[in-house]
């Protein structure tokens, strides 16, 4: 099923293992808080792939963008407060 939605944005479906694994790795490195290289990298990660994911759905004209905006907006949120959040500035 879900290797269907990303043939259909044109992305290989072997591709889906290692975005999921690698989604799960940049939550761990953004909760655990060890590594403020690995914190930068994790958010930027995530920019990356819901500007690719907006891009992909517009060229597929398939109407499903929003849900890649909304990502994208969570992100840059989830950035700016993070340091406020935990009380850090890593």
């Amino acid at each position: 099923m879900i290797e269907g939605f990303y043939t259909h944005l044109g992305f290989p479906g072997w591709l889906i293992y290692p975005s999921a694994i690698l989604k799960i790795l940049g939550v761990i490195a953004i909760l655990s808080r060890k590594s403020a290289l690995l914190k930068e990298w994790a958010y930027a990660g995530f920019f990356f792939d819901s500007a690719i994911a907006l891009t992909a759905h517009t060229i597929a004209e398939d109407g499903a963008g929003l849900f890649a905006i909304v990502a994208l907006f969570t992100t840059i949120l989830s950035r700016i407060f993070h340091d406020r959040a935990f009380g850090t500035k890593n």
